[in-house]
């Protein structure tokens, strides 16, 4: 009985993955609004009432697609964090890690950070993994505040509210000044990689490596970042 558990419980591994790579072969071909179950069925081959045993509507494939992507980015930049190295040096190599797995999942990016998809609604299951990138970015902050030190950026008093907010929410420890630069800079590391990915840099930027890493040194140093 075992054994047969086993089988069955491969089989849906591999029918699962093979439902998600069709799908993604989809994003990319017709993008996520026009994403359904049947398409999905007719091109695997599976019959539609086979195919909702496994992900029960559209919205549970999209979401388990979501959070594969921000799973697999997260892990990227997870990845080139190095706790040993200088906190800005952990800065550009987090954010150059965000940018080469947006370059190299261009479809995935744009389901995670383009447009939202009509008629989707995200469930909690996404936040976690969608928090991913954000908390190395935060660990990093943090470490420079308990180490090296930051500089804290100016913060208008009409703000401060807000960004006490945001520092109980989700970046304890750090000062709320620190907070409130982090999260714009986070926004502006993403609007740097959605230009490029999306095409908004073509024919303005040619040196894009150069251009990128000059950009979030910037950032780095708006955040407090001690040098390296």
């Amino acid at each position: 009985m075992t054994t047969v558990r086993g089988a069955r419980e491969r089989a849906r591994i591999e029918v699962t993955a093979a439902i998600k790579e069709e799908a993604r072969r989809m994003l990319a071909a017709e993008g996520a609004a026009k994403l359904s179950l049947r398409a999905v069925a007719r091109e695997l081959g599976m019959v539609s009432s086979a195919l909702y045993r496994y992900f029960p509507s559209r919205d549970d494939l999209l979401t388990a697609l979501i959070v594969d992507a921000y799973d697999s980015v997260g892990a990227a930049v997870e990845g080139a964090d190095d706790a040993g190295e200088p906190p800005r040096a952990r800065w550009l190599a987090a954010c150059r890690a965000f940018r080469g797995w947006a370059l190299q999942h261009p479809h995935e990016y744009a389901l995670i950070y383009g447009s939202p998809v009509p008629g989707y609604s995200a469930p909690m299951d996404t936040v976690g993994p969608a928090a991913r990138v954000g908390n190395v970015f935060i660990g990093i902050a943090r470490a420079a505040y308990e180490g090296p030190g930051l500089a804290l950026p100016p913060l208008p008093a009409g703000l401060r509210p807000e960004a006490v907010r945001m520092t109980a929410d989700f970046a304890q420890g750090l000062p709320p000044e620190v907070t409130a630069a982090l999260v714009a800079a986070w926004a502006q590391v993403a609007g740097l990689v959605s230009f490029e990915v999306f095409g908004q840099f073509n024919r303005v930027v040619e040196d894009r490596d150069a251009f990128f890493g000059h950009a979030v040194d910037q950032l780095a140093r708006g955040i407090g970042l001690p040098a390296a």
